[in-house]
């Protein structure tokens, strides 16, 4: 069993922002995986159950607000008694790369994301999978204006690429493992991007 949680912030207001993109790739993921199902509400969040490449895969997007995140995720990791430094991925936008670019790591920092920082503090531990995708801002702009803010036309493009990059990602680590997710996908971040 494997969980795939995309982060973002429920309401129609936040929808299409810059914070959502883990929601949007969630949301590709479901359509190609779990077609014509309607999420189910579980564990504060929105779930798909979905079989990607004969890995039963649970799609996740937590309903909580970003920055409590966490209690969805550990509630789920908990329930189905996952080992989340196999068993988890999360999807999450990143301010230090550039638009368009993808990133797969094993661990890390919170980098200052306030919905990794919750489940790192919920999970007791930082050594879980996350996709990031960079939203770079353009210029000086208060962090929370631009993360709640909407792709510029010049962005939405790359984002839509990096979009599609990362669905193709978590499905990669899902049935290849994040080894070969890191190969494929950072590489072909390393040349994309804005």
């Amino acid at each position: 069993m494997k969980l795939i949680v995309g982060l973002g912030n429920p309401g129609p207001e936040y929808a299409g922002t810059r914070h959502n993109v883990g929601f949007l790739v969630v949301d590709r993921l479901a359509a190609r995986f779990a077609p014509g199902t309607t999420p189910r509400s579980r564990f504060g969040g929105l779930a798909w159950d979905a079989d990607i490449g004969g890995e039963k895969c649970m799609l996740l997007k937590p309903m909580t607000f970003m920055n409590l995140s966490g209690r969805t995720v550990l509630e789920a990791v908990q329930f189905f008694k996952l080992d989340a430094s196999k068993d988890l991925l999360v999807i999450v936008d990143d301010l230090a790369f550039p638009c368009g670019t993808v990133r797969l790591k094993p661990d890390g920092s919170s980098g200052g994301h306030n919905g990794l920082a919750d489940i790192g503090l919920r999970l007791g531990t930082n050594y879980w999978a996350r996709v990031r995708i960079g939203i770079d801002p353009n210029g000086r702009i208060r962090q929370s204006d631009y993360v709640l803010g909407q792709f510029t036309p010049d962005q939405k493009p790359l984002v839509e690429q990096s979009l599609a990059e990362a669905a193709q990602a978590a499905e990669t680590w899902a049935t290849k493992g994040l080894d070969e997710a890191m190969n494929r996908f950072n590489r072909k971040a390393a040349v994309g991007g804005s």
